[in-house]
C-alpha cells in the first residue's frame, strides 16, 4: 500500500496493528512540500518503517529519530493522517533532489513548442555570433523552435552569399541539437532559416 511517495510493504498481522492499518495509512498520502522531517515530527508514538522498507513496528518518537540519526539520515513522516501515523528513514535531500528531477522531466514532456526568433546581420562580428549561437542552443535544448532571420541593407543586398554563409555556420554548429525544418530561403531582403529540436531534446 502506498505510504506517501513509497511503496511499503504489508503490515504485519498482529490484532493492534490490524486496528492502526484500518485506518487506511493510503489516506495520508502528502506531496514533498508538507512532509514533516525529523524534530517537526511531534506525535508519539509513531509506526516506523527502515530505510530498508521494512516494518520496524510502533515505538516512540524519540527512540525512532535516534535510530535514524545512528543510520545518518532523516525520520521523514509519511502518513500523517494514519493512526499511528507512518515514518519512514531516509535520505530527505535525495528524495527532494529525485522528487525534483520527476518534476523537471514530467514538466518537460508537457511542452509546448514556441518558436524562438534570432535575428542576425550579413556581416555579423564573431563575438555577436557566439552569442547569438549560445541563446540557440539554449531554446533548442528546451525543446523550443529557432528562427533564423538576416536582413540585408543597402548594398549587402548585392551578396547573398553572406547571408548564406552565416546560416550555413550556423547549421553546422547547432548539428547536434537541431534539424533544419526549413531551409535557407531569401525573401526580398530578409533570408530565413527554420531548425528544430531534435527528438532526444523534447523529452
Amino acid at each position: 500500500m502506498p505510504f506517501g511517495h513509497f511503496s511499503c510493504p504489508p503490515l504485519s498481522t498482529g490484532s493492534s496493528e490490524r486496528a492502526a492499518d484500518a485506518h487506511g495509512p493510503g489516506r495520508g498520502e502528502v506531496s514533498q512540500d508538507e512532509l514533516r522531517v525529523n524534530d517537526r515530527i511531534r506525535i508519539s508514538p509513531i509506526r516506523l518503517i527502515g530505510e530498508d522498507g521494512e516494518q520496524v513496528g510502533i515505538i516512540s518518537t524519540d527512540e525512532a529519530r535516534a535510530i535514524a540519526a545512528e543510520a545518518g539520515l532523516d525520520l521523514v513522516e509519511v502518513a500523517p493522517n494514519s493512526r499511528p501515523p507512518v515514518c519512514r528513514i531516509m535520505d530527505y535531500g535525495k528524495f527532494k533532489y529525485e522528487q525534483a528531477r520527476k518534476a523537471r522531466e514530467a514538466k518537460k514532456k508537457q511542452h509546448i513548442i514556441h518558436v524562438k526568433e534570432i535575428k542576425m546581420r550579413p556581416k555579423i562580428e564573431e563575438h555577436d555570433f557566439g552569442f547569438k549561437l549560445r541563446h540557440a542552443r539554449r531554446f533548442l535544448e528546451d525543446g523550443d523552435k529557432v528562427k533564423f532571420t538576416l536582413r540585408f541593407r543597402g548594398r549587402e543586398m548585392t551578396h547573398p552569399e553572406l547571408g548564406v554563409r552565416v546560416l550555413e555556420r550556423v547549421k553546422g554548429e547547432l548539428v547536434e541539437l537541431g534539424n533544419v525544418e526549413s531551409d535557407i530561403r531569401r525573401e526580398g531582403r530578409t533570408m530565413t532559416m527554420l531548425i528544430g529540436p531534435r527528438e532526444s531534446q523534447k523529452g
